[in-house]
């Protein structure tokens, strides 16, 4: 119960800072893709802070392995968490340091209570629509058959992709811009799944609520329709004592 308790604590104290770290990797990762002119000293700058980011993520995960008194129902339980701490020193490709980022963030943001569906929702879809932008944009923007060549041709393309219209307008050529694509398709429609199951539970829970309100309103009809019953008995009653006295 202590070590139970540390680790919540842990996790409570560190869910702000790490939410924070994550802004300022979406600011490293997003800034030598949009600024073409930055330097090398601007690019290894922000590459160490993409790998400072991660490096706080992977402590974090570490943390909380050694203050959690069930290590093995944590690993198990917590798996993309592990995957997204090694993924990285598998194959350190800034683009899979994107994807991990994005995973740890996921994770932790699922462990506030006080983060509501809708928001988090809202908040999938913009920084999904960000990072893919700016993922497909570095991929292939380079790319000698590439169509996606500025960040708005990105954003476009991110944005019906996710949505699943696909003009075929713009299209990645690339193998990792096909990925970004896959990833972002199904995360399109496994937020529009989200969304409309949503919609699905509140008109349930309307209709629920009108049903329990209906049966309420009967129950209510009929406890009246019995007391008006038994007092005509009563009032019966009474005159059949008055007419025999």
């Amino acid at each position: 119960m202590q070590e139970d308790s540390a680790q919540a604590r842990w996790e409570h104290l560190t869910q702000r800072p790490l939410l924070a770290l994550a802004v300022v990797f979406a600011v490293a990762y997003a800034v030598p893709i949009v600024d073409t002119t930055a330097g090398p000293p601007v690019t290894r700058a922000c590459t160490v802070v993409e790998w400072v980011v991660w490096g706080s993520f992977a402590t974090d995960y570490l943390v909380r392995l050694v203050l959690t008194p069930r290590r093995r129902e944590f690993v198990r339980t917590h798996w993309l968490d592990l995957c997204a701490v090694v993924l990285p020193l598998l194959q350190p490709l800034r683009l899979l340091r994107l994807v991990s980022t994005l995973m740890l963030v996921g994770q932790r943001a699922r462990m506030a209570s006080q983060i509501r569906v809708t928001t988090y929702v809202a908040g999938s879809v913009v920084g999904l629509l960000m990072f893919g932008s700016l993922a497909v944009l570095s991929v292939e923007r380079d790319s000698p058959d590439g169509n996606i060549r500025t960040l708005g041709d990105a954003v476009w393309w991110s944005f019906t992709t996710m949505t699943t219209v696909g003009y075929g307008d713009h299209a990645p050529t690339t193998g990792l811009g096909r990925m970004v694509a896959v990833g972002l398709m199904l995360s399109g429609i496994a937020l529009l799944g989200v969304v409309t199951a949503n919609i699905a539970a509140w008109f349930i829970e309307r209709f629920e609520k009108d049903d329990v309100e209906e049966r309420q309103q009967t129950e209510a009809i009929l406890s009246l329709a019995e007391e008006v019953r038994a007092l005509r008995a009563e009032v019966a009653a009474l005159r059949e004592t008055s007419v025999g006295s």
